[in-house]
């Protein structure tokens, strides 16, 4: 290990962080561009993003390729910097791309942007164990069991390094470093000025002929100074994503540290093999989630609710004690103590208030459902505003659209609507109000009054008689 020095430095800058972005993501096989693809929530791009806001970084510098297909993600995002690789010449090319974003007094971190599980914690202990050692350049390292496939570390004999081999062609490194165990993970700390210095030295002369970023490494030691490892305690940071396989590899270990944060924080997760939970949901204490459920975006569930099985929520707001059984929401609010389900589908716009249910086989879009109000089952509701207390018997349906625009429904507080009651919009039924089983109700109930809107039953003497004649008749004229 190399010999002890005094800190240059005795308080930690905030670090200009690299994402070198520019790879065309071919393996994908995808009009998608790679870092674009869903990975628990986020496209992959926004995990590296997050990672460097979170370790505090001045200023972000994403490298994108030429046909700037990253830039929406990241156009309202005032922090960060896009710039472009105009050919694909290699990794160091690419960070050259970034120099007139770098000052010689910079500590300059670079990552790649496919390796999404970078934490900040890492970003941010690796710039301060660079700031504090004094040297020019510290290299993200880990000892893998089986490294094939990864560039060696070389040490120095005084166990600084020396440089990087790579091992993609045969030849490119001997026997003896093949065996080496120690491998670099494409993460990196430099001064900016030995930084700037050396990528002016890096030549094209391999195989690939492109720019090889680890190159600069003992360029920089050409230069008298040094080059120092930082050994990553856990390997599965570095994961890259290059085609789909590897995709869903890194998938399953993003979820299973989100599942395993929210049951460390109190959440009692059934089956965590069989949960999906997005990366920015969350989720209070003693809550449930039961399996087969799946959380998506921004969803907050409370404290004490209960999702699942087969529950598949997305940018929800569950309130606490509340229950949501076999069913599908979105964009809406669920308050506390609320029963959903199952079989509900609850879509964007709807409210539901404390207490309130949405039962079997319901259906409710763009509503507000008073406190305490039960819609049991067989019924779909939209564009309603209905008070408290109000009970919907079964298949009461707002008939919302008249073929030109949607209209509202106004249902007072304390209803009672009977079995088969269609509210063809625009109608209002006030506080206390009934309405009768089979009614199809087009003009507005008042206060405290019993709709009644369907005709008087008529019944037919002998009609299955004449019905079976009849048919015996035309049977015998096609004879």
């Amino acid at each position: 290990m190399p010999a002890s020095r005094s800190p240059r430095i005795t308080s930690v800058a905030a670090p200009v962080v690299v994402i070198l972005a520019a790879g065309q993501g071919t393996r994908m096989r995808s009009a998608l561009p790679k870092l674009l693809h869903p990975l628990c929530g986020r496209p992959i791009l926004a995990w590296p993003l997050a990672a460097a806001r979170g370790a505090g970084a001045e200023k972000i510098v994403v490298v994108d390729s030429p046909e700037r297909r990253l830039g929406a993600l990241i156009a309202d995002q005032q922090e960060v910097e896009l710039v472009v690789q105009e050919e694909p010449r290699g990794t160091a090319d690419a960070v050259k791309a970034a120099v007139p974003h770098i000052a010689d007094d910079d500590i300059v971190i670079v990552i790649n942007a496919d390796a999404p599980l970078i934490t900040a914690d890492t970003l941010r202990e690796i710039s301060h164990t660079h700031q504090q050692s004094g040297e020019a350049a510290t290299l993200a390292t880990m000892v893998l069991d089986d490294p094939s496939g990864y560039g060696r570390v070389v040490r120095a004999p005084d166990g600084t390094v020396e440089r990087v081999v790579e091992t993609k062609e045969a030849g490119d490194a001997t026997e003896l470093e093949l065996r080496i165990r120690e491998v670099s993970t494409g993460l990196y700390a430099f001064d900016g000025d030995a930084l700037i210095a050396a990528l002016r030295e890096v030549r094209s002369d391999n195989a690939q002929g492109e720019y090889y970023l680890p190159d600069v490494l003992p360029i920089i030691r050409e230069q008298e100074r040094t080059v120092v490892a930082y050994e990553l305690a856990d390997p599965d940071e570095m994961l890259g994503i290059n085609d789909r396989r590897q995709l869903a590899a890194v998938t399953a270990v993003a979820q299973r540290q989100i599942n395993d944060h929210h049951m460390l924080a109190g959440v009692t997760i059934v089956n965590p093999a069989a949960t999906v939970i997005d990366v920015d949901v969350t989720i209070g204490r003693d809550a449930v989630v039961a399996p087969f459920t799946s959380l998506h975006g921004t969803t907050s569930i409370g404290s004490g609710s209960t999702i699942g099985p087969h529950s598949t929520l997305t940018d929800v707001a569950v309130g606490e004690d509340a229950s949501v059984v076999q069913s599908w929401a979105t964009e809406m609010v669920i308050g506390d103590r609320v029963s959903v389900g199952p079989f509900a589908s609850l879509r964007p716009g709807t409210v539901l208030r404390a207490g309130s249910k949405a039962g079997t086989f319901v259906e409710i879009k763009n509503s507000d459902v008073g406190a305490g109000t039960k819609v049991p089952h067989l019924s779909y509701i939209g564009d309603a505003d209905i008070g408290e207390e109000t009970n919907l018997g079964a298949s009461t349906i707002t008939a919302n659209y008249d073929g030109y625009r949607k209209n509202r429904t106004t249902i007072g507080s304390r209803v009672k609507t009977s079995v088969d009651t269609t509210l063809v919009a625009p109608v209002s039924v006030g506080d206390d109000a009934f309405t009768a089983a089979g009614s199809v109700i087009t003009n507005d109930v008042p206060e405290g009054a019993l709709g009644v809107a369907r005709e008087r039953q008529t019944n037919i003497d002998g009609y299955a008689q004449r019905r079976r004649e009849r048919a015996e008749a035309e049977a015998e004229e096609r004879r």
